[in-house]
């Protein structure tokens, strides 16, 4: 149905609110990038408006610290802009200080622990491979 794909790649190894933190952000990235994924406001039987959500699905993976590395490094040299989020930003508090950390790594010293990525499906297969459908 969709010619691209959205996947976020998470590292296996972080504690669930940490998985679930890093979804919520690559997401947001991913749609602030892409709004033309949002579809319209949900309304339900009552009238009550709901906020818009992704028409397209959204497949979460999970991979080791290698193959994230290496799914990082294949994005970049695809020229694929993604969504990243680096472990020294879980000890920040807000947007600015985490713009500021994640400067502070090239990507060959960044410690990824999730990127998410949208572009052509066989184009985010290539570049994801290795990782495996998050339990």
């Amino acid at each position: 149905m969709f010619d691209t794909k959205i996947a976020i790649v998470l590292r296996e190894d972080l504690a669930p609110w940490q998985a679930l933190n890093v979804t919520a952000f690559l997401a947001a990235g991913i749609a602030a990038q892409h709004p033309e994924i949002i579809g319209e406001p949900y309304i339900d039987g009552a009238g009550n408006r709901f906020s818009s959500l992704s028409v397209q699905p959204v497949i979460v993976l999970a991979a080791d610290a290698e193959a994230i590395r290496s799914i990082h490094r294949r994005a970049l040299e695809r020229g694929i802009v993604t969504s990243a989020y680096i472990e020294e930003m879980f000890a920040t508090g807000h947007d600015a200080a985490n713009r500021e950390v994640f400067s502070r790594f090239a990507p060959e010293d960044a410690k990824v622990v999730g990127i998410g990525l949208r572009a052509e499906r066989k184009i985010v297969d290539k570049v994801a491979k290795g990782a495996r459908m998050h339990p």
